[in-house]
């Protein structure tokens, strides 16, 4: 267990996390990953970059709890995720829509939207997640692979989500780890 942070910003204590066995978290992953949202955050070279995404999944596969998730060409947290082996899944639990709305429009190489959003960064395993979060899932990549249009059974997918035909790229990722807040 990690001890309360304390943010000198705001002059108040955080709770840490706790580490969670994952098939004890009982909630709705449709509702938290469409309907909440997700920050999807990773580090480079010291640097720590987040998207919001309402596209992924969470399952077992190959033996393992794993979450799915698929990223545009050209947003920037992609190049952080590509830079890496882990990166974490924070969830909200509902709250902070203005701040993850922001998150997915505005891009980190235009300015710090982290800090203009008063996201505060904690540490998880090694790997950047929210002191804000009510859920953080620790990934590490098992594969990825770029979405094939050839594969796609109805002609409307690639029409309606893919009119520049910049086609996701999809990563399967173990969930190492589990955390909620205390």
């Amino acid at each position: 267990m990690m001890p309360a942070l304390f943010h000198e910003k705001k002059g108040e204590f955080k709770m840490a996390f706790e580490k969670k066995d994952v098939r004890e978290i009982e909630k709705n992953v449709f509702r938290m990953i469409s309907d909440e949202w997700m920050l999807v955050t990773a580090q480079k070279d010291g640097k720590v970059n987040t998207m919001t995404a309402s596209w992924g999944g969470l399952g077992v596969l190959w033996g393992k709890e794993v979450a799915t998730l698929y990223i545009r060409p050209q947003r920037y947290t992609k190049e952080f995720i590509d830079a890496g082996e882990m990166f974490t899944l924070s969830f909200f639990g509902g709250g902070h829509m203005k701040e993850l709305g922001y998150l997915g429009k505005v891009s980190g190489r235009d300015e710090d939207k982290i800090k203009a959003v008063d996201f505060h960064v904690e540490m998880v395993e090694g790997q950047p997640t929210f002191a804000e979060s009510e859920l953080v899932l620790v990934c590490r990549k098992l594969y990825e692979d770029k979405i094939k249009p050839e594969f796609f059974k109805a002609a409307e997918i690639d029409e309606k989500w893919y009119p520049d035909k910049d086609y996701h790229t999809m990563y399967i990722a173990e969930i190492t780890g589990a955390y909620v807040k205390k």
